[in-house]
């Protein structure tokens, strides 16, 4: 993408006037989408985008400028650019855009893992989402309405600094998801199922988009019977896999750098100290097969890894982009990501999880007298400093007697992040995981979440019934 002469030139001229640390992050990124709604082509598109980013520091200043122009020339420009700003010292950090937008065509240069399986052609991926659409039809004649969408990326990067740091990687992602929506006498009822991994096509060796589709019908239709859900706090049992955005959530960017080095998390100071249930070991880690949130280097060149940050319910460590945590004496964790080129890398999340435990899921089910299973929660807000939360979910079911009965609606769960870390009592080892997009400050990546059936021992629910 860029040569190693060119690079060592550009880093030269970022700290020819002072500074004592320059940073250039390169990215050529290639995508395609494409939506079938209700059987219609509502979207086929391709493109491509590339650029550079450059990152100088001076003290407490921080100087970022990018570009679409990978030519040396247009290197130099953005290096002096983010130059000028890191030695005007002040304070905090300033970005500047530097040169033209980036326009489709070819990048040049070539990644180092070439991925298994290219994204197929537009022909194939009709073919997908039309199979999607006639199964997700197939489910019930209730069936009103069916969106499938599948998307692809394929994302080069380079990174080099002053310290002598060159890394390189290829990144490949595939998602598909299908939505429904059956009308019935309780009005419109919405389902939805997605599939995503850092693959390219040979997703599709691994899931079935049929199977998909009856997952997002039946979650519709079974709302056409549900129930207002009850009101007040009950023990919940989460299905395996359905409540990781939740732990993402509400606790987990209380345990990024940012927050902890700002006094803006309850987790602030709190290493060693004990903070969930002795069931609760929640590590972040990036190396995890190909999930959605996995890569080989995060957007600072430095390795993805395995990080424990709660250990049998003792809070061990917290998540560390590189240059905070120099600056704090500490290491990074492999956890600096951006979103673009555009966009300085901050610290964020991977692939997020509560390792399992050794119950059945069932017997858990069996043991819990009342309250509710959310076998997929929805969206959500969270204060991140507080870790209070409002979660929505899209399929749930009542306990009563130890069996799942009525499906319900409306049912919202409202709570603490860190207060329901201590309330996890049953923990199962029907492990999985969900992907998602994680948003921060203005940023999109994304991310994996993940645990298995587990009972918290109460939670507040907003229901609707009276």
């Amino acid at each position: 993408m860029i040569d190693s002469p060119v690079l060592e030139r550009v880093l030269s001229e970022a700290l020819r006037h002072g500074g004592e640390f320059a940073e250039v992050f390169a990215e050529d990124r290639s995508t395609s989408s494409a939506m079938l709604d209700d059987g219609r082509v509502e979207e086929l598109s391709s493109g491509r985008e590339r650029g550079a980013g450059i990152r100088v520091v001076s003290g407490e200043t921080t100087g970022f400028a990018h570009t679409a122009d990978l030519s040396e020339s247009g290197l130099l420009r953005a290096a002096e650019a983010a130059s000028a700003v890191a030695r005007s010292g002040g304070g905090g950090t300033t970005s500047l855009a530097v040169g033209p937008l980036a326009a489709d065509g070819d990048a040049g240069g070539g990644g180092d893992r070439p991925v298994t399986r290219s994204p197929g052609s537009k022909a194939d991926t009709l073919e997908l989402l039309t199979r999607a659409d006639d199964a997700a039809r197939a489910s019930g004649d209730a069936i009103s309405q069916v969106q499938a969408g599948c998307g692809t990326s394929r994302r080069q990067v380079l990174i080099a600094n002053s310290e002598g740091l060159l890394a390189r990687d290829e990144q490949a992602r595939t998602r598909f998801s299908v939505s429904c929506v059956a009308t019935g006498d309780t009005g419109l009822q919405t389902g939805f199922e997605s599939a995503a991994r850092t693959l390219g096509f040979e997703l599709f060796d691994e899931i079935s988009v049929e199977e998909l589709a009856q997952l997002a019908a039946n979650r519709a239709l079974s709302k056409l019977s549900a129930r207002p859900a009850p009101s007040g706090e009950l023990p919940v049992v989460l299905a395996g896999g359905s409540g990781g955005i939740l732990f993402h959530e509400a606790c987990g960017h209380g345990l990024e750098a940012d927050h902890i080095v700002k006094d803006a998390s309850v987790y602030t100071g709190m290493v060693g100290q004990q903070v969930a249930s002795p069931l609760v070991t929640l590590v972040d880690d990036g190396t995890v097969g190909s999930e959605w949130g996995t890569f080989a280097f995060d957007d600072e060149g430095r390795p993805a890894q395995r990080n424990v940050l709660i250990d049998k319910g003792i809070l061990t460590d917290y998540l560390w982009d590189y240059l905070r945590a120099r600056k704090e004496g500490w290491v990074s964790s492999g956890n600096g990501r951006r979103q673009t080129y555009q966009h300085l890398p901050m610290v964020r999340m991977t692939n997020t999880f509560l390792l399992p435990g050794q119950e059945d899921a069932d017997e858990i089910v069996a043991q819990t007298p009342s309250g509710v299973y959310v076998a997929k929660l929805g969206g959500g807000q969270v204060n991140t400093t507080t870790g209070d939360f409002v979660f929505g979910t899209t399929e749930a079911y009542l306990i009563e007697g130890g069996r799942l009965t009525e499906p319900l609606r409306d049912a919202n769960l409202i709570g603490n992040g860190p207060e329901i870390l201590k309330r996890i009592d049953a923990v199962a080892t029907d492990f999985a995981m969900t992907p998602g997009t994680c948003g921060k400050d203005g940023q999109s990546v994304p991310v994996g979440c993940g645990q298995a059936t587990l009972r918290l021992t109460g939670v507040t629910i907003g229901g609707t019934a009276e």
